[in-house]
């Protein structure tokens, strides 16, 4: 009678990643990760930009330099950090509000505007089609949300980036409110501009430090076609991207280092950025939004 010994293999010496019966044969000298399989992904990287940017006064001389030091996407994502912004931006301001009728909306063609047949005519079975005047629209637009998200790190990311792309057409000034206390002036404020070494006829952004700009100087500038002002609460992407050359006062020059710096680990204002959020949809809600609401209610 024949008999049969049977081996028992140890569970160790086989194994997925260890076995020949799996794998082909390697060298000696590579070693074989399992981590290797995954896809190794670069994380996202961030700079930061030092620039040493001359302070001048009111009539245009020297005195003094400040330092601004904020966060930037590295070159190679600089680029699409920053497009993705504008586009968020200019998206999100879109009211999707229109609004046209279909054939089965648009009031009247309930009765047949001629005979089938024996008229030598096309055969029309309502004046309402889309093919005649007064019709209802094919495929037409209705009212949508064009909103996207965007992560507030990314999206602050995006203006810190574009801010220190335009670092190299900025210049600093100190605070000229007190000049403009007796009366608005748009002749001085021009005046102020070119002993700054700005173009009135370049595009110029002018950031304010102070939450609220004192009137004299808001209607000394108005006038000016090429120049925008705007407070920490306004300040946005497009409006950075579009100027030729930005101005700052020491108070805005704080106000980039501790909301943008380095330092800032970008979640201590959310709740002040959310809430800046809510009101500028607010103000931007207009009659199509109110009769969305009495359709719903």
């Amino acid at each position: 009678m024949a008999t049969f010994t049977t081996t028992t293999i140890p569970p160790s010496s086989l194994s997925f990643f260890s076995s020949s019966i799996f794998l082909p044969k390697l060298s000696s000298s590579l070693t074989f990760r399992p981590n290797s399989l995954k896809t190794q992904t670069k994380p996202l990287s961030v700079t930061s930009e030092l620039a040493t940017i001359p302070v001048l006064s009111f009539t245009g001389d020297k005195i003094g330099e400040t330092q601004l030091e904020i966060k930037a996407a590295p070159p190679d994502t600089a680029r699409a950090v920053v497009h993705r912004g504008i586009i968020t931006d200019l998206q999100n301001k879109r009211r999707g509000t229109a609004s046209t009728l279909t054939r089965a909306e648009v009031r009247g063609g309930g009765k047949k505007p001629y005979p089938q047949k024996k008229t030598g005519r096309a055969r029309r079975g309502s004046t309402r089609t889309p093919l005649r005047p007064g019709g209802g629209v094919v495929f037409g637009p209705k009212p949508r949300d064009w909103t996207i998200k965007i992560n507030r790190k990314e999206k602050r990311l995006a203006i810190s980036t574009a801010i220190a792309s335009a670092l190299i057409n900025t210049i600093v000034v100190e605070d000229f409110m007190d000049k403009f206390e007796e009366k608005p002036k748009t002749k001085e404020f021009i005046a102020a501009m070119k002993r700054w070494g700005l173009d009135p006829k370049e595009k110029s952004l002018f950031l304010m430090g102070e939450e609220e700009v004192s009137d004299n100087v808001r209607l000394s500038s108005r006038n000016i076609g090429t120049l925008k002002m705007l407070t920490p609460r306004t300040l946005n992407l497009f409006d950075i991207l579009n100027a030729d050359k930005l101005v700052l006062t020491p108070a805005a020059v704080e106000y980039l280092n501790a909301r943008y710096g380095v330092n800032n680990s970008g979640y201590a204002d959310d709740e002040e950025e959310e809430q800046e959020e809510e009101e500028y949809e607010g103000e931007g809600e207009g009659q199509g939004t109110e009769a969305d609401e009495n359709t719903n209610a």
